[in-house]
C-alpha cells in the first residue's frame, strides 16, 4: 500500500502561526520534500524535531519528482514544505500532487498560511470573486501582453511581486489597467507588516519616491462591469478627442476611454486616428 503525500503550509514570517496539526504532521512523516533545506532546518530546529529532508524545488523537480514517488509507493509517507507559505500555490509542488494523482498515491493538504488569502482579506477590495495571476513574467513583452489580457477582467486581482521589480509592475499594471483602487501588502505577518490602500497611480508615485522593501502582494480591482447601454463607437471616439484637445496624449486618452466604456482599445485607436 502506497503511503501518502502530505501538503504542509508552512509560516510566511510569523512561527507563530504554525499549527499543531502541522507539527504533528512533519513528526509522523518518513521524510520531508523542502524548496531550501537550509530554511526548513529552522523550522525543524525551532519544533525540536529531527528529519530527514530531501530537496525538492523548481530545478531539479524533473529528477526529484519520481524519486519521491518512488518512496511513496514505497509506502514511505513524505510532507512537502515551501520556505513560506501553501506548497502546490504557485509552487513546483503542483507538478508533484499531479504525479501522485496519476499513480493513485493519496494527497492530503494540512492548511496553514497563503499570503494571497491574507493579502486579500485586509485589502477593503471585494473578496467574492477572484482571481490570483501569481508572479507575472520577467520578460517585459510577455509581462504587458498577460497584463492586456486582463484588462477586462472584473473579478478582483491577485499578483506576487519582489520588491525590485515592483516599480516597472506598477507602471505597467496602470499603463494596462487605468488607475485604479490597489492595496500593497508587505511582509505579510512579519515585524514590518503593511498595507497600503491606495489607487495604481499613487502607488506608483510612491514607489517613485521611495525603496521598495520586503516581499509585496498587490491586489488590484478588477474593471467596473459595462453597463448594457454600451457607448458607440462614435462617442467613444469624440470623448477621445475630447480628451486629446485637453492634453492628454492618443494613448492615455483611448486607454482611459476604453477602460470607462468598454470599447475595444484597438478598434478605438484605429477610429480616433482616422477622425
Amino acid at each position: 500500500m502506497s503511503g501518502t503525500l502530505y501538503l504542509v503550509a508552512t509560516p510566511i514570517g510569523n512561527l507563530g502561526d504554525f499549527s499543531p496539526r502541522a507539527a504533528a504532521t512533519l513528526e509522523s512523516a518518513d521524510f520531508i520534500a523542502a524548496e531550501d533545506t537550509r530554511v526548513s532546518m529552522k523550522l525543524l530546529n525551532h519544533l525540536g524535531l529531527r528529519k530527514q529532508l530531501v530537496s525538492y524545488h523548481q530545478h531539479n523537480r524533473a529528477a526529484a519528482g519520481p524519486q519521491i514517488l518512488e518512496r511513496l509507493l514505497a509506502g514511505e509517507s513524505c510532507a512537502l514544505v515551501t520556505d513560506a507559505g501553501t506548497p502546490a500555490i504557485s509552487d513546483p509542488g503542483e507538478d508533484l500532487v499531479r504525479l501522485c494523482a496519476e499513480n493513485g498515491v493519496t494527497v492530503q493538504s494540512i492548511p496553514g498560511c497563503c499570503a494571497l488569502i491574507s493579502a486579500l482579506a485586509v485589502s477593503a477590495l471585494p473578496t467574492g470573486r477572484f482571481t490570483f495571476e501569481g508572479f507575472l513574467s520577467v520578460n517585459k513583452k510577455e509581462r504587458r501582453e498577460h497584463l492586456q489580457s486582463l484588462a477586462a477582467e472584473e473579478r478582483t486581482m491577485i499578483f506576487y511581486e519582489a520588491p525590485h521589480r515592483l516599480r516597472a509592475t506598477l507602471s505597467d499594471l496602470l499603463e494596462a489597467f487605468g488607475d485604479r483602487p490597489a492595496a500593497l501588502c508587505r511582509e505579510l505577518t512579519k515585524l514590518h507588516e503593511e498595507t497600503r490602500r491606495t489607487t495604481l497611480a499613487q502607488a506608483a508615485a510612491y514607489c517613485q519616491e521611495n525603496d521598495p522593501r520586503g516581499e509585496y502582494v498587490l491586489v488590484i480591482a478588477g474593471r467596473e462591469p459595462v453597463k448594457e447601454a454600451a457607448v458607440s463607437l462614435e462617442e467613444g471616439v469624440r470623448l477621445v478627442l475630447e480628451r486629446r484637445e485637453a492634453g492628454e496624449r492618443m494613448k492615455d486618452a483611448v486607454r482611459q476611454v476604453a477602460a470607462a466604456t468598454g470599447l475595444s482599445r484597438n478598434a478605438l485607436y484605429d477610429a480616433a486616428l482616422k477622425a
